[in-house]
């Protein structure tokens, strides 16, 4: 993908050459929030090579949500973000559970079941997702203002990466901040 389309806008249609066509529904600093036809929602880095723009849609040097279709289109895709795409627990969790003990072993411990803690953990990605798409759309936060909150969820992310042990698929990890990033 070409430089110059970092700034490609919501509804651009791509097509990646392992995930087939897609159209972009969320932007970030370094990412596209991409809905693949076949793969679901994607989290893919703009520079990635693997990219090629079928139809650009809202290029500009300031990437905003303008229209009222992209507006109806995010607010359709946060009410049903939790079916846009399956999220995969581990197979060796499946069907365990997560106890938590206090040090006192007089109180009894508390026992979750570890499919219902691991939806609470895809369903708090999704919304720190939901977050950084508002963020990214706020006509009223500059670009900078934009940057500093951006790196808030970076963070938020990064402390999130202890539970990627319970994802079946590594590209729903969470990811905080790369070494030697942009």
């Amino acid at each position: 993908m070409e430089d110059n389309q970092r700034n490609l806008g919501i509804g651009t249609r791509l097509q990646h050459t392992q995930l087939g066509p897609g159209v972009i529904v969320g932007i970030r600093y370094a990412t596209y929030l991409i809905s693949f036809i076949y793969h679901g929602v994607k989290e893919i880095d703009k520079t990635d090579t693997n990219l090629d723009e079928i139809i650009a849609e809202n290029v500009t040097a300031e990437v905003e949500t303008t229209s009222a279709v992209e507006t109806s289109l995010l607010k359709i895709l946060r009410q049903w973000s939790d079916i846009t795409e399956l999220v995969q627990l581990g197979d060796k969790w499946i069907g365990g559970t997560m106890l938590l003990q206090a040090v006192d072993k007089n109180l009894k411990p508390k026992e979750i079941p570890i499919e219902d803690f691991f939806h609470k953990i895809v369903m708090l990605r999704d919304r720190l997702r939901v977050l950084e798409q508002n963020i990214n759309s706020n006509k009223k936060l500059s670009d900078e203002e934009k940057v500093n909150i951006q790196q808030y969820i970076t963070r938020c992310y990064g402390s999130l990466t202890t539970f990627n042990v319970l994802f079946k698929n590594k590209e729903h990890w969470f990811v905080g901040e790369k070494s030697g990033g942009e």
